[in-house]
């Protein structure tokens, strides 16, 4: 007793759980990953020093997946929300099974079952939301599918409460502390990870372009940075990250805005890019046709009279998502690095290299997207507070599944407002 009384006062910052992990768990709190670079590899670059070795073996992996990232982009976006889902279990599974190797000796009760299992609660919910929201329709049309989507908030909160109830259930004396401990892991572990894939996802419906862009754009600046640390890097810029420089942060900021100000000039130009991802009802699949917004026609913009000089042009032919961009890849060069910091504070509590070995010389999946998860946040709070506005298309959805009487009452108000507005009658005489 005196011994877990101890232990239960020290669980005060780093240093308390250092210590718990070493009285109470009789080891070092995680197993250390490390890269399996391909044996291939190994052989080719056997000759350099670690620091090239290095250099090579992330250049080839970043090489072989951004030629994986080009390649679901041409299958569509059906593939592309498959591979986010498929992305969020894999990052799910990394953190959790960090938790797993903290606590193992324990053996604490139904821990994994129950982390899947909110996992799937969780996805029910947010995913059931979407289909609700994009596939009305289709929703109306199915009884089944019209029952589940009535009731699906209810549904939902009895899944949560189910898992709830059973982790009360599991709750054993000698373990209270550590069971409420991995109960919260568990859940911002799901806050972190599913609600902000599931952000991805909309964003992708807004339109491929607002998925393609921010990705591409983190994508550039992490190379971007590395490249210029590497090269040119000297002056230290965060000690939760000894290898990044200021001389990298700086020059990655500057590639990046030039990369998305031209990826989203060559993109702006193709409707299959621009367009929102619809869902047909006639054919019941993926539309991504529509006549291009505002957005996406090219328009002439003066150019400021002291750059004038410079550049000795007055005006200026682009498209105005090119000025969105400038704020997606300011945010992905300035802030987006703090995502990966934030992931290397958690690396280094554990004293863990990586989250996990999936990928030699870039450690596990979430350690490739730490910054995709800000970046996905940050697109959707910028979409929904400069870009969206109402749907007519789903506004015309709903108005058709009301009652006969309802149609009739909102036909009358919205009659009564274009004939104070004049429109009604213009309408008439046109």
């Amino acid at each position: 007793n005196l011994q877990e009384s101890e232990s239960e006062n020290k669980l005060d910052g780093e240093t308390a759980s250092d210590s718990e992990s070493k009285s109470e768990f009789g080891g070092s709190p995680a197993v250390p990953t490390s890269d399996d670079t391909p044996e291939v590899l190994n052989r080719a670059l056997s000759n350099l020093s670690s620091r090239w070795k290095n250099w090579w073996v992330r250049g080839i992996l970043t090489l072989a997946m951004i030629t994986f990232f080009f390649i679901i982009i041409y299958l569509g976006p059906m593939v592309l929300m498959t591979i986010v889902m498929c992305v969020q279990i894999k990052c799910f599974h990394e953190i959790i099974t960090i938790g797993y190797n903290v606590y193992h000796s324990y053996d604490l009760p139904w821990f994994r079952t129950l982390s899947w299992y909110f996992l799937l609660c969780v996805n029910y919910f947010f995913y059931g939301e979407t289909v609700t929201d994009y596939f009305f329709t289709l929703v109306q049309r199915e009884e089944p599918l019209r029952i589940l989507s009535k009731y699906h908030r209810f549904i939902s909160f009895a899944l949560y409460l189910t898992g709830f109830c059973m982790f009360v259930l599991s709750l054993v004396k000698k373990h209270y502390r550590l069971q409420f401990y991995m109960f919260g892991w568990t859940h911002v572990t799901l806050l972190i990870v599913v609600t902000q894939s599931h952000l991805i996802i909309h964003n992708l419906f807004e339109g491929m372009i607002w998925f393609i862009v921010p990705i591409s754009c983190v994508i550039c600046n992490d190379i971007m940075a590395y490249m210029f640390g590497f090269f040119f890097g000297r002056t230290p810029l965060i000690k939760l990250s000894p290898k990044k420089t200021w001389e990298g942060f700086i020059g990655g900021f500057f590639a990046t805005v030039l990369f998305g100000l031209l990826l989203s000039y060559v993109m702006s130009g193709y409707r299959c890019f621009t367009c929102p991802v619809e869902f047909n009802n006639d054919t019941n699949s993926f539309t991504v046709d529509c006549e291009p917004s505002e957005l996406f026609q090219l328009q002439e913009y003066n150019i400021p009279l002291v750059l004038q000089s410079v550049v000795g042009w007055k005006t200026v032919r682009m498209y105005p998502f090119q000025i969105h961009s400038i704020a997606l890849s300011t945010f992905a060069s300035l802030i987006g690095p703090f995502g990966g910091f934030f992931a290397s504070g958690f690396k280094r509590a554990f004293k863990i290299k990586d989250f996990a070995n999936t990928i030699p010389g870039h450690g596990g999946i979430m350690d490739r997207f730490d910054c995709q998860y800000l970046m996905a946040t940050f697109v959707n709070v910028y979409i929904a507070s400069f870009i969206r506005g109402p749907n007519p298309s789903k506004l015309i959805q709903q108005f058709l599944t009301l009652r006969p009487d309802q149609q009739l009452h909102i036909f009358n108000t919205l009659k009564a407002h274009l004939v104070d507005k004049g429109l009604v009658g213009d309408l008439e005489d046109a």
